[in-house]
Order: structure tokens, then sequence, then C-alpha cells
């Protein structure tokens, strides 16, 4: 995930608009998009005014909404591409992953309708292209989570793990261990993702599920020493920040370096896999609260509740203070 240079994103802009998206428009666009280059709104503008119908463009727009967090635009936008191009397979993808977001944003029973759309859209993207392998690991993670009646289920999730373990083994690693740890058995897990991480140390994903395994087990200080390690070797990455505040927010310990993490991530631009930026004011009222400090803790549930009035978690704590 590289971030262009000025010059080259400025050309971009200027002859996009009278030309028809080429691979290169697309991949440096896509670029901009990954690094969280402020100058991406401006490229993915100008390849939709050049080129609207192009499902690899509206997949870019899709990309752009949910970074913006706009999940409900998102959604609009990939059904529309999936009617444009019913066999693009990325464009399924594409929509999956905005009910995914809109998932995260809605109570329970908007989730009970939207999650069978989040799993159709997958299942179709892997049923066009075997090979989108993004596509199977996120359905690893639907079939471990979701209830029977809704279309999950363990047998589904290993059948998944078999086929991305044939085409990536360290993704394969991986989604073993996400069944591995549905079935709590969680040192067999954190090998998996070990090895998935091993075979491929530069894949984040990889290095997140280790420390999320961890913090689900309430191994806290192995998670804290874990995310803790992760903001020093990498420190642009919001997720080993993001990660660091909250596992001082559910485990009350080092309140200050719990804060400092948050702070940090609030001050970062974030990616498309991000918690939203609600939710890291209310990691951060959790550990203001946890360290006694009442008036620090509701002016950060207050932030979160400004930007999300729904946020269920973030009023309750704000009730009990």
């Amino acid at each position: 995930m590289k971030i262009l240079r000025n010059f080259q994103a400025g050309i971009l802009f200027l002859l996009v608009a009278h030309n028809a998206a080429s691979a290169a428009d697309l991949a440096e666009t896509t670029a901009l998009l990954e690094s969280n280059d402020p100058r991406a709104t401006a490229a993915v503008t100008a390849l939709v005014q050049a080129d609207p119908k192009n499902p690899d463009v509206q997949a870019l727009q899709v990309h752009l909404l949910l970074l913006q967090g706009d999940a409900e635009a998102a959604i609009d936008v990939a059904k529309r591409t999936v009617k444009g191009a019913p066999n693009n397979a990325p464009a399924h993808l594409w929509l999956g992953n905005a009910y995914g977001l809109r998932l995260s944003q809605v109570g329970m029973f908007s989730q009970i309708a939207i999650a069978p759309r989040l799993r159709r859209a997958y299942e179709e993207a892997v049923k066009l292209d075997p090979d989108l392998l993004e596509a199977r690991y996120r359905l690893v993670e639907f079939y471990v989570q979701a209830p029977k009646v809704m279309g999950g289920g363990i047998d589904k999730a290993k059948s998944q793990v078999d086929e991305i373990a044939g085409r990536d083994p360290a993704m394969g690693h991986a989604a073993r261990g996400k069944v591995l740890l549905a079935e709590k058995q969680v040192d067999s897990a954190l090998a998996e993702f070990a090895a998935a991480r091993a075979a491929k140390p530069d894949v984040a994903r990889y290095r997140l599920e280790i420390g999320l395994a961890l913090q689900r087990s309430k191994r806290w200080q192995d998670a804290f020493d874990a995310f803790q390690a992760w903001t020093r070797d990498d420190p642009d990455s919001p997720s080993a920040w993001y990660q660091l505040g909250r596992t001082v927010a559910l485990s009350g310990l080092n309140a200050d370096a719990g804060v400092a993490a948050i702070e940090h991530y609030l001050s970062m631009p974030l990616k498309l896999d991000s918690p939203g930026v609600q939710h890291a004011w209310f990691r951060l009222g959790q550990i203001h609260a946890l360290a006694g400090r009442k008036d620090e803790a509701r002016t950060a549930f207050g932030k979160a509740l400004a930007i999300d009035p729904k946020h269920r978690e973030a009023k309750a704590a704000l009730a009990k203070l």
C-alpha cells in the first residue's frame, strides 16, 4: 500500500475526467484509497464521472463510501453494480462488505434481516470466482458466528477452510484458526494464527487474529503485550493502537497506556477495516471510568453518542455514571 506522489495524483485527476478508466487509473486510485490518502476522494469522483457504469470503478466508489462510514450509500452503489454486472464476482464481494459494515451499525432485529443478504453476497462471489479467497475468508467468519437458522454452521466453515488452504496455505491457517477459536480450542487456534503470520509476516490480519484470540480467551497481559509490541513494530497501524486501547478497556490494565493508545488512534487516518471513531470514544470512556475519572468518561461517552446516537453500549455506560 503505497502513497502516490502529488504530481501523479494531480495528473490522474486531470486526465481521468476525459477518459474511460484504464487499469493504471484503477490501480493508482486503489493505492490512494488503501493508503488513506486524502486525494482519494477526488480521484474516485473523477473516475465515476468518466466511467460511471464500470463495475471496477463502482467498486472503488463502494470502497470510499465504506471508508467514510456510509454503509447505506455503499449498499445502494453495490446493488447497482451487481444489477449491472451480475457475473462480476468482486461486485458481490463488495456488496457483502457493505452489508457487513451496516450489520455493525444496526440493532439485533435489523441484523437478522441483513445477515442472510451478506451471506448470499459472499456465496455468490465464491460461486462466480472460486479463487476469490477474500470472499471465502469472509464466509468462514460468517459461518462460525451465525446460527444455523441464518445459514451458519461449523461444517460449512470447515469446507471453506479446505478450499482456502489449497489455494493459499497462510490464509488457510488463519481460516482454520477462526474455526478452532469458535470450537473453544484456543491454544490450537493461536498456533494456526502464528503459522499464518510466520508464512506471511507482512499481512497485518494474521497479527490481529493472534491478539483478538488472546482477548477472547481473556489472556489480558498477553494481549496487551502483543498489541504493544505491534505498535512499536508498526506505529502506523490503526488496528494495533485501537486494540491496545480496547485490551485496556476490557481488562483495566495500565489505564494511562490505554488512554494514550486510543487518543493516538483518534489522530490517525483510518482504514476500511478500522473500527469507527464512535467506538474509539466509547473505549476511551470505559478506560476513564475504570480509572475513576468520571468527568472524562462522561465526555468520551458523550462524543461517542454525538457521532452515533444509537450507540447502545455508550448509552448504558453513561447511564451508569
